[in-house]
């Protein structure tokens, strides 16, 4: 008997460091709110190619959007967490505290007879 299939899958992509570390950052925003591009960059600790490239996966997933506009005449990029990010990102920490929470004999199936 295998434990395939028994353990909660994790959303690939979330789960990648740098990606889950943007995912949290604008979580924390409150429903509805924007940050610009340079904060977030700060937040995160991130190169802007990095943070872009990350962006990228996660606004193609539609769990980030991306508004790109001007204030005065300066461009200005501001990101927000959509409803289903928040919603992926709600459902991979359960899925992350059920797999943390899997008890130690269901482990040990693999190695059974």
């Amino acid at each position: 008997m295998t434990i395939e299939g028994l353990l909660p899958p994790l959303d690939p992509v979330i789960h990648a460091q740098p990606r889950l570390r943007v995912t949290v950052a604008l979580a924390a925003l409150d429903d509805g709110d924007q940050i610009t591009f340079p904060r977030l960059q700060e937040i995160v600790g991130m190169t802007a190619g990095n943070l872009s490239t990350h962006l990228r996966k996660l606004e193609d997933a539609g769990y980030v959007t991306v508004t790109k506009t001007h204030r005065h005449r300066t461009p200005v990029t501001y990101l927000a967490l959509t409803r289903s990010g928040r919603r992926a990102l709600e459902d991979y920490t359960t899925a992350l505290r059920a797999l943390l929470a899997t008890p130690e004999p269901l482990l040990r199936l693999e190695d059974s007879p």
